[in-house]
This record gives C-alpha cells, sequence and structure tokens, in this order.
C-alpha cells in the first residue's frame, strides 16, 4: 500500500514536517508492506515558509520587526525564481503571546522582508496571508517600502490602526515599484476591507483591536487619502474579495500591482500535490482543529477534491465537526489527537509527537470511522 502522508501545521504545536515525519514513524512500524511518503502542506498561513523549504527551496534568514516593532529572525524562500513570505512567521499572531496588541501592531516588517526579497531579483514573490497580528491595511508594508502617512499637523504616522483615523497625507513618491515582478497574495480569506464583513470588525476581536468600529471607520479613511495621493483604483481594491486579509495586507499587495489567488490551491501546485496523489492508494492529511471553515474552501478541503478517487483519511489536533459532516466533506475517517491522548495535547509537542506515532501505528486504512 502506497500511503502519502500530507498535513498542514498544527497551529501553535507542530509544523507540517513534524506531523508527517511523526505519523509516517507509525506507519513505517506496522507489519506488511506499507510504501510512506510525506509531503507537508500549507495554505498561506503557519508552515508555509516551511513547507516551501521542505519541498527544495533554500532558506535565507533577515532581521525584520515583528508586528510590535521589535527586532527579530525570520525566514522565507527561494527557490531562484520564486520567493514564499508568510506574514504568520514575520508580523504573525502566534509569535506575542501576552504582548498582543492589535491597536499598534503593523506590517513593517514584512515591508522590510520583501524589500531584502527584492535584492535577489526574483521573477515573482508569493506572500502567504495569514496568521498576522495587524489591522493596518497594509500601511506598515507600505511605509517599509517607502510610503509616508502624515496626519494634519504632517507629522509622520506609524501607520497602525490606531493613528490611521488621524492620516490626511500619504506620500508615494518613493514607493518602491514591483514592475519587474510577479506579486502575488495568497489567502482564502473572501473579506473585503472595510464594512461589516471587513477586516477590522471580522478578525480585529482577535486580534486584540479594542475599538473595532473605530478600526473599520481608520480603514475607511486610509482608502479616502489613498484616493487622494492619486490611487484611481483605491476604492475597488478595498472592495476586492480578499482585501481584508491578514487586517487588509490583501489590499496592499493590490495597490502595489499584485494578484490575489487561493492560497491552498497555489502551495499544492508549488509542493506537486497532484503527481504525489497520482502515486498513491491512501491520503492522510490533517491540521490542527476540524471544524466549520474546513469546508470552506481550506486546505483539507482542497486535499479532498484534489484526491479524485484515492480515499483521504484526517488526522487533527481537535474534531469539532458532527459524524454527518464529516461525511459531507467526503473524508473516509477522522482520528483527533486529544481524543486518542485522552487529554489536550497543544501545549505539549512531545505528547502531540507520540500520540500521532501511536496513531500512525493504529490508524485504520480501509473501515471508514470517526475517531472522537
Amino acid at each position: 500500500m502506497r500511503v502519502l502522508v500530507a498535513p498542514d501545521s498544527y497551529k501553535g504545536s507542530l509544523t507540517a514536517a513534524e506531523v508527517a515525519d511523526a505519523l509516517a514513524d507509525g506507519l513505517e512500524d506496522r507489519e506488511g508492506e506499507i510504501d510512506v511518503s510525506t509531503l507537508p502542506l500549507a495554505d498561506g498561513g503557519d508552515g508555509t515558509v516551511e513547507a516551501a523549504i521542505a519541498a527544495g527551496f533554500d532558506e535565507h534568514t533577515v532581521v525584520v520587526r515583528d508586528a510590535l516593532g521589535r527586532k527579530t529572525e525570520c525566514e522565507f524562500a527561494f527557490d531562484g525564481e520564486t520567493v514564499i513570505i508568510s506574514t504568520a512567521n514575520t508580523i504573525g499572531l502566534a509569535d506575542l503571546g501576552d504582548a498582543l496588541d492589535g491597536d499598534i501592531a503593523t506590517s513593517y516588517g514584512l515591508g522590510q522582508m520583501l524589500r531584502a526579497a527584492l535584492e535577489l531579483n526574483p521573477k515573482r514573490i508569493v506572500v502567504g496571508l495569514g496568521g498576522s497580528a495587524t489591522t493596518d491595511g497594509g500601511a506598515g508594508m507600505l511605509a517599509a517600502l517607502g510610503a509616508k502617512v502624515k496626519d494634519a499637523r504632517r507629522h509622520e504616522l506609524r501607520g497602525c490602526v490606531a493613528e490611521l483615523g488621524r492620516a490626511r497625507q500619504v506620500e508615494l513618491s518613493r514607493l518602491r515599484d514591483f514592475d519587474d515582478v510577479e506579486l502575488i497574495g495568497a489567502s482564502d480569506v473572501t473579506n473585503p476591507l472595510c464594512g461589516p464583513k471587513g477586516a477590522a470588525r471580522v478578525f480585529g476581536p482577535q486580534k486584540g483591536v479594542h475599538d473595532i468600529e473605530g478600526a473599520d471607520r481608520a480603514l475607511s479613511n486610509w482608502v479616502e487619502r489613498l484616493e487622494e495621493a492619486g490611487v484611481e483604483n483605491a476604492v475597488d481594491f478595498s472592495t476586492t474579495p480578499g482585501a481584508g486579509a491578514a487586517g487588509g495586507l490583501g489590499f496592499a499587495i493590490l495597490l502595489l500591482g499584485g494578484r490575489l489567488v487561493s492560497g491552498a490551491d497555489y502551495f499544492l501546485d508549488m509542493v506537486g500535490f497532484d503527481e504525489a496523489v497520482a502515486e498513491a492508494d491512501v491520503v492522510i492529511t490533517g491540521e490542527g482543529a476540524l471544524d466549520a471553515q474546513t469546508a470552506d474552501g481550506k486546505l483539507i478541503s482542497r486535499v479532498i477534491a484534489r484526491s479524485g478517487d484515492v480515499p483521504v483519511h484526517a488526522v487533527v489536533g481537535t474534531l469539532n465537526l458532527g459524524d454527518e459532516q464529516v461525511r459531507e466533506l467526503g473524508l473516509q475517517s477522522v482520528t483527533a489527537v486529544n481524543e486518542v491522548a485522552g487529554v489536550d495535547t497543544h501545549d505539549d509537542d512531545e505528547l502531540t509527537g507520540d500520540t500521532l506515532e501511536q496513531i500512525g501505528r493504529e490508524i485504520s486504512l480501509g473501515t471508514p470511522a470517526v475517531v472522537r
């Protein structure tokens, strides 16, 4: 039996490669002929750069500022043509812990990362838009690329959402251009920048934004100031599906002349998923939590869709769907790590890995089942 182990990361716990290796170790302990191959996956959020490196990209390290302005070392991936950057490991939410403050968080560090990437003269730069701590509409990123945001007294602002409401002028004359590089934002979020389904109202609470309505007004002001600065399509860009991804970084990617694509499908193509599944009899995938968002174009749903007739089993950290919902997804079976371990293993990486090995040894690859 040829088994393809192709999971996403367990957010805040194990990387996709670590999940895949633990499951593979368990599978290889089984009796009988089992040929196991691993293919770590990502959808633009946590683990995206790691998945690219596992797929053969080279790792590059650069010192940038995190979402709160602190210096930090971050990695991006490059294969000679394409740079892969992730907001999750540059200005990520998971890295801030108790220091989280969505009001002052900025995407400046992502702009620094883009500057470093441009020095390599790539053909394209792909930014995975997931897991960010910011709600600044990309103002911080643009500031790092040469833009200046000023208030009524012409004092320069940092670009955080708490200050964007005071923005009265945007200078773009020194903004780095991307005319010679293809810029791509990869995300499966379809939210616009502003409004009831916008970046502030939908994602602001989890990022520690205190005045949600004020933040939404600040983002609207940001769009108006950009239009006054000569960005004729600023309003259209702000309403484009995905503009609200990563706190409005989708909007900023469009401002720079980039385009937005499905993160799940883009990265499945990048790692050669279709070719790998064509050689498999069974697929084992997984992610940190199987929930209502999974069916909405998230990675596991795309893995199922692109696996065709090859049965797909999921091994997840937690299972938050009923049996009928699991069947509707098209999964052969689901095994939840916390149910097998008997405790929540999210904060215990060693126990998570040991449990994944146990699941690899014991998982039924034939009879459909849900282990709750």
